[in-house]
């Protein structure tokens, strides 16, 4: 017999309405993001078109998960104004950034405003899709899965095209790091030390 812990690792996870999650208590919502808060993160932003519309949203969750075939994955928190776009659509934009896009993670990071107001910066790919042409390097693919995990939701993704900017050396990644933005040179490269 499985224990009320294990059933919880195991999923479906309750939602954020669900009485069940109550049960499970744990860690308060502040300590568990306090935890997180030193561990840094790369910067991206995904944008997504669902009929009504260009939504695009700043994420810090996203990661490869498998190679062959070629899948990645984010979180989607359900109080952010682009998920109820990003849920129905049947593919998302993912732009991993560098420094020089900091405007753009912060644009799609800001609450409120219309984030494709300056159609300067973005325009729609030949499948339709939004995108912001100047990130490091953004990949289109298709939503393979959704599911459920607390007051969010995990989006599982197929990757089906890339462009990765041809300058690699050009651009220092972004990352997010205790409320703050920061970028990786090559002065943030740890040596190793002989004999550690």
């Amino acid at each position: 017999m499985r224990t009320q812990e294990q059933a919880a690792l195991a999923g479906p996870w309750p939602t954020d309405g669900d009485q069940g999650a109550k049960h499970l208590g744990g860690l308060h919502p502040d300590e568990f993001k306090l935890a997180f808060r030193n561990h840094a993160a790369g910067v991206a932003v995904i944008t997504a078109d669902a009929g009504d519309g260009p939504v695009g949203l700043t994420a810090t969750s996203v990661f490869s998960v498998s190679a062959e075939p070629p899948l990645l994955v984010f979180s989607l928190s359900d109080h952010a104004s682009s998920a109820p776009t990003i849920r129905r659509a049947d593919t998302v934009v993912v732009h991993l950034l560098g420094a020089e896009q900091l405007n753009i993670a912060k644009l799609c990071a800001t609450s409120g405003v219309n984030r494709f107001a300056d159609t300067e910066i973005w325009a729609r790919l030949a499948t339709g899709e939004p995108y912001f042409p100047s990130a490091h390097a953004w990949i289109r693919g298709r939503i393979i899965n959704r599911m459920a995990a607390g007051s969010s939701t995990i989006i599982a993704v197929h990757a089906l095209e890339a462009t990765v900017a041809t300058d690699q050396g050009g651009s220092d990644p972004l990352v997010y790091h205790n409320r703050t933005w920061h970028s990786l040179d090559e002065h943030s490269a740890l040596r190793s030390v002989p004999g550690a």
